[in-house]
């Protein structure tokens, strides 16, 4: 590409890089959760949110289990003051839940600030100031002393106004763009706001460490963060929070390398929304430590609504691809991918499986709210027999022969393949109705009567071209007979490869189904299905219509 040599690395590595995260190699436990998604979010979409819509969205983080919730800018703008009012007003926060507020370190704005958070209960104040070399230099063209000083500042008039306010106050601040800034500088205007706050063990307060240009590869940023973690004062009483953004598609690795890197907070958003490519994605966050049998400590055992809420009041969509969330992330089209599936879901049922091993599935899709039969096994023209199969099997109760799954899945994949569509289990059950069961041309069954001895002799009535035929026959057993009918009567040479059966339902007049295979004297199999309350009429049927296959295919 050209302009290459334009481009170089802004970020700065710590001066002591000890890399002690990269030993551990899983997260242990939840950090402390909090969503911005009604600020960051909300910011980036191309049309905010209503009060109504921040009022439903806020509630339902509730309800999903977030203790921390970032409601806004409140001087921002009338609306982000009026939302923080509201939740206030009518009486909307639980107890043991914050809500936290952002300012910039100017007297007015924090003024404003707390003015809007008159009778809030619990509450954190995040301060920011932007603290990077491109925003000192191109921006605010100030010296880093100017920078601190803005900081401090700020620092102090948040304690002032804390002060004098009523409930519990908390304190946080962001060195904004960290990542673009100096390790030694970012340490030093830290540790000077932690100086003015003097946290204690009832009092702790938040540094956040925010990747607000996503500049390296992640492990730099863990570098930075355990370099910040090691040297902040204070740092029993510090909560080392992180708000990793997604320019390069890295925030959910930035986020777990941050973790094991010593932070104990995350800021994100239900599937990353936010500015540019986003916030890291909480959704993705929390249940990939769950995979790992860790408990995030937030409820999304029901992604799908999860899914619906988010969207009817951002009004943006979850990609089908979405880690979790998305619609076609549990799903299989390859024929191989549903097989493993289908066999890996057999093994859990045959072994009393205490770790979930599903192949091609890091998580059961039932502990989320996704279900196998419309999620996991879809059924286009790449499909294979097993997935079919399965689905079948799982959604209709049909226990296909092994050699019957793969004639149904060439001819389920053929259908696919000829509407160029995706085929529904409905649309797959159908085609197996419409080309294996009760199949009733050009032989179509009539009755059929059986005698007793020692052999079965079976009397078969069936019409064929216009014309009646009563068939009789011999065999050491019903079906054998009735073979023997069709061969002797009709002119027929085949040979019955496979016979199975099974109930369909429970009771004694539920519906029974056989699956019958005939081999041609060339060696071709055809199969044949048959659904009856009499499961001899069943089999009966399931044979002529394997018969049936078979005159057709000649």
């Amino acid at each position: 590409m050209k302009n290459v040599e334009k481009y170089t690395r802004g970020y700065f590595m710590p001066p002591v890089n000890e890399m002690k995260w990269a030993k551990k190699d899983y997260i242990d436990h939840a950090p402390v959760w909090c969503s911005v998604d009604l600020r960051d979010g909300n910011q980036s979409l191309i049309v905010p949110m209503s009060l109504e819509e921040k009022l439903e969205f806020f509630q339902y983080l509730v309800k999903i289990g977030f203790k921390e919730i970032e409601v806004g800018f409140p001087a921002a703008s009338e609306t982000e003051y009026d939302f923080t009012r509201a939740l206030i007003e009518q009486d909307l926060i639980p107890d043991d839940v914050t809500i936290q507020v952002l300012t910039q370190s100017r007297e007015h704005i924090i003024k404003k600030t707390f003015e809007s958070l008159k009778g809030v209960k619990n509450a954190v104040v995040h301060l920011y100031n932007s603290t990077s070399v491109a925003q000192r230099e191109q921006v605010f063209k100030r010296s880093k002393e100017e920078i601190i000083d803005i900081a401090v500042q700020g620092a102090k008039l948040l304690k002032q106004y804390a002060a004098e306010a009523d409930g519990n106050l908390r304190f946080e601040y962001s060195p904004e763009s960290f990542t673009g800034t100096e390790m030694e500088f970012a340490l030093d205007i830290c540790n000077q706001v932690l100086d003015v706050w003097q946290p204690t063990a009832e009092n702790p307060v938040i540094i956040n460490l925010p990747a607000t240009v996503s500049m390296s590869m992640p492990h730099v940023y863990a570098s930075q963060v355990e370099y910040m973690s090691d040297n902040l004062k204070y740092r029993e009483n510090v909560v080392l929070s992180l708000h990793p953004h997604n320019d390069r598609g890295c925030a959910i690795a930035d986020s777990e390398m941050g973790l094991l890197a010593g932070a104990d907070r995350i800021e994100g958003t239900l599937f990353g929304n936010g500015e540019r490519t986003g916030n890291v994605d909480i959704v993705t966050l929390a249940l990939n430590m769950y995979s790992q049998g860790v408990d995030p400590k937030l409820e999304f055992g029901n992604i799908p609504e999860v899914v619906e809420v988010y969207e009817r009041v951002t009004n943006r969509k979850v990609y089908d691809r979405q880690p979790y969330g998305g619609q076609l992330v549990f799903a299989a089209f390859s024929g191989s991918h549903q097989d493993a599936i289908a066999k890996g879901m057999k093994w859990r049922e045959e072994h009393d499986c205490q770790y979930w091993t599903v192949p091609y599935l890091p998580i059961d899709p039932k502990d989320i709210g996704r279900q196998y039969d419309g999620d996991v096994i879809r059924i286009n023209s790449q499909s294979g027999k097993g997935g079919i199969g399965y689905l079948l099997e799982q959604k209709f109760g049909l226990d296909l022969p092994k050699k019957m799954r793969e004639n149904v899945g060439y001819c389920v994949k053929s259908v696919s393949d000829h509407q160029h569509k995706e085929l529904t289990p409905d649309e797959v059950y159908n085609v197996f109705r419409q080309h294996y069961v009760n199949v009733d041309a050009p032989v179509h069954f009539k009755a059929s009567h059986f005698l007793p001895g020692d052999q079965f002799h079976a009397q078969v009535e069936v019409a064929m071209d216009g014309k009646t035929y009563d068939l009789k026959g011999e065999g050491n057993g019903r079906l054998d007979a009735v073979s023997n009918a069709l061969q002797t009567g009709l002119d027929l040479d085949f040979t019955v490869l496979t016979y199975k059966e099974h109930a369909l339902e429970i009771g004694s007049k539920s519906q029974a189904v056989a699956y019958v295979g005939v081999q041609s004297p060339d060696g071709t199999d055809y199969w044949g299905a048959g659904m009856h309350t009499d499961i001899m009429t069943a089999s009966v049927k399931a044979l002529i219509s394997a018969v049936n296959q078979m005159k057709e295919d000649r």
